[in-house]
């Protein structure tokens, strides 16, 4: 004030800094005035990269999605979880009870450890059974990169997706089948359903082609029609993607087992039998 002029800080030139202090935590009116209090604001956690699966011609990245069986009278019906390897369409098939943490990380786990080479990519749609912090520790874990769908591109998630149709809307059909029976229809994807898709189920691969306008054009020629084992076999230095323990010799054993009819009969026996179980339990239930 003194050096200034300013009247403003007459009044104030008085006050001692032991005054303000008793001010700033007796006096409403100047709390009031100095103090502004702002809403804690949360961080956002990015789960995923959102962009597309680039294999570059390795197998080990697939994508992944699941399927309902529907509901009857508000009751659940059990879930069937698909992957399938972008390059080679090796696929493999797992149900379970419900999709909650609980039910749905072990059989992640189960699955990714059926698969015959190393898992180097793992891609969904952006449903919260995937999209959560348990799927994404699991995969940091085990060193998987986590892709998810982008907006606007549907085919992004599109080879899994046409496999709900052709494989397990086939084998399951749409009819409501109860949780409890989870663990049977699991068993039956594990020792059956997985090694005949993969061994015995002839897969179409893309040939792909740019044309004069520079878009890629696919067809699919019938010398490209083989089961996934033959597609990954055809891989250029597929054993270096194997999983240890695991040769082409081996997966050459098990594909030679059994013709691809004697595969598709015993599929079809028991499945049969597996539904002929189910249908028996539910009508003795409703009687």
């Amino acid at each position: 004030m003194d050096v200034y002029g300013d009247q403003r800080y007459a009044q104030l030139a008085n006050i001692s800094v032991a005054h303000l202090y008793n001010l700033r935590n007796h006096s409403q009116v100047y709390r009031s005035k100095r103090i502004h209090f702002t809403k804690t604001k949360g961080k956002p956690t990015v789960i995923g990269i959102r962009k597309a699966p680039s294999p570059n011609g390795k197998p080990g990245y697939i994508r992944i999605d699941s399927v309902h069986q529907g509901d009857q009278d508000g009751v659940k019906g059990v879930y069937y979880i698909n992957a399938v390897d972008c390059v080679t369409q090796w696929e493999v098939v797992a149900c379970c009870e419900r999709i909650s943490e609980a039910y749905l990380l072990p059989v992640i786990e189960s699955m990714l450890a059926q698969f015959p080479f190393k898992i180097l990519g793992f891609h969904a749609d952006n449903g919260s059974e995937y999209i959560n912090h348990q799927v994404a520790s699991l995969l940091k874990k085990l060193n998987i990169e986590f892709t998810k769908s982008r907006p606007r591109h549907s085919n992004d998630n599109g080879l899994v997706e046409t496999k709900n149709g052709a494989v397990i809307r086939k084998t399951f059909g749409y009819d409501h089948i109860q949780q409890k029976y989870a663990a049977l229809i699991n068993d039956f994807c594990k020792t059956q359903l997985t090694a005949y898709i993969n061994y015995h189920r002839p897969c179409s691969f893309a040939k792909e082609k740019r044309n004069k306008k520079g878009k890629v054009v696919r067809t699919y020629p019938q010398k490209l029609v083989m089961t996934p084992f033959e597609k990954l076999q055809r891989i250029p230095k597929i054993e270096k993607h194997l999983k240890k323990g695991v040769s082409l010799s081996l997966l050459a054993q098990e594909a030679q087992r059994k013709t691809d009819s004697q595969a598709a009969a015993e599929m079809n026996q028991a499945q049969r039998k597996l539904f002929d179980f189910i249908n028996r339990s539910t009508k003795h239930r409703t009687a």
